[in-house]
């Protein structure tokens, strides 16, 4: 099964209020065991997390089962993940993101 995490900017603490990405995607796309993914997601078809800093920035890391066929499409439209896949191992190991 295949997990799909998308990041957001939905707090900015930018001078006119915007993220220069915003209109980009910016997913990864990572397998995991049937059994990982139904313990991971809880039987929710959407899990969210927040990570703020200190300067009115708010990262939300989104994370969605999909399918093998979208994970490819989602992989190539993506930018990336500005840097922060740490949320994202955060997130499997530790259940939240940890700074």
């Amino acid at each position: 099964m295949i997990i799909q995490y998308t990041l957001s900017m939905p707090n900015k603490g930018s001078w006119d209020g915007k993220w220069t990405g915003e209109s980009d995607l910016y997913a990864r796309c990572r397998p995991h065991s049937k059994t990982w993914v139904d313990k991971f997601m809880q039987g929710k078809k959407e899990l969210n997390w927040l990570y703020r800093w200190t300067d009115g920035w708010t990262a939300c890391v989104t994370a969605k089962i999909i399918e093998a066929k979208e994970a490819t499409k989602v992989r190539k439209y993506s930018k990336g993940f500005c840097g922060y896949d740490w949320m994202i191992d955060s997130i499997e190991k530790e259940g939240k993101i940890v700074g």
